[in-house]
């Protein structure tokens, strides 16, 4: 299950137990409204609670990055996970974005804030 919230230029999604393709699909969605109103957008992904994700949505991640390699500024990811930590990096070969992996959400929110002048 995810949770979608969208801030000005900035998409931040919350994802609960298990990360499925339909909860990639509304992700999608999502981020495709932004950018085509807003340009590229940062996003929040809070993987704290994520339990697992599924192959189809690994796959699906890998053709949304190629398909969107300019649409992102930044891209914070929390978690506490080495795991998903290192999947994030490895995504970070298709995306032209800055991203960082965080422990603490204060300095995640920190970082965002900083490209928006705000920090």
């Amino acid at each position: 299950m995810i949770v979608i919230e969208q801030q000005p230029k900035r998409v931040e999604v919350t994802v609960y137990a298990e990360f499925t393709l339909a909860d990639y699909k509304e992700f999608e969605n999502a981020v495709n409204f932004a950018i085509q109103f807003e340009g590229p957008v940062d996003l929040w992904f809070d993987l704290r609670e994520m339990a697992d994700f599924t192959l189809d949505v690994a796959w699906e991640d890998i053709v949304f990055a190629r398909a969107h390699a300019n649409d992102f500024s930044r891209i914070a990811v929390l978690t506490h996970s080495q795991w998903v930590a290192w999947s994030a990096w490895l995504s970070q070969i298709f995306v032209h974005a800055e991203m960082r992996v965080f422990d603490e959400e204060i300095e995640a929110r920190a970082w965002l804030a900083e490209e928006e002048g705000l920090a």
